[in-house]
């Protein structure tokens, strides 16, 4: 499910069933050294989490990227928006990003860090033969979080 009128009216709906929300993390860099680095990155992370949404379509609610710059960036911004979707009712919250930086914030928050892989000159097959091996490297780590509760 994603955030969106619809998706938002199924999910109060079926909030016992739908325990999970995903938050992409997503780091913009506006200088020129850095911006295609930045866009494949986002590009990477959005797919990644887009194809989540679907294969586990009614466990969990996809949540509007959380972008940022390096000069916006708050390490508390995390522990707070876990501490509003634990409110609406998410019992795990996991945030998904390509910068490693966010690794340092300590193990109060679910941070599943990936290196962004350039997805932007694949043919659709490709592409998609690489989101299905990610999601096969993150679902023992969303299976483990998911058995603590």
């Amino acid at each position: 499910m994603y955030f969106n009128a619809n998706d938002v009216t199924s999910f109060m709906a079926q909030k016992e069933f739908i325990d999970t929300a995903i938050v992409p993390l997503v780091s913009v860099d506006l200088t020129s050294e850095k911006m295609k680095q930045s866009g494949t990155e986002a590009d990477f992370l959005l797919s990644l989490t887009s194809f989540i949404e679907q294969q586990f379509k009614g466990r969990l609610l996809l949540m509007p990227p959380f972008s940022y710059s390096a000069t916006l960036k708050d390490e508390e911004m995390p522990k707070q928006l876990e501490a509003q979707l634990h409110n609406a009712g998410f019992k795990h919250v996991f945030f998904i990003t390509c910068d490693h930086s966010w690794t340092n914030i300590g193990d109060e928050v679910n941070i599943i860090w990936l290196p962004a892989i350039p997805l932007e000159s694949m043919d659709k097959g490709v592409k998609s033969s690489i989101l299905e091996d990610q999601l096969r490297q993150l679902i023992p780590i969303l299976s483990t979080k998911w058995a603590q509760i």
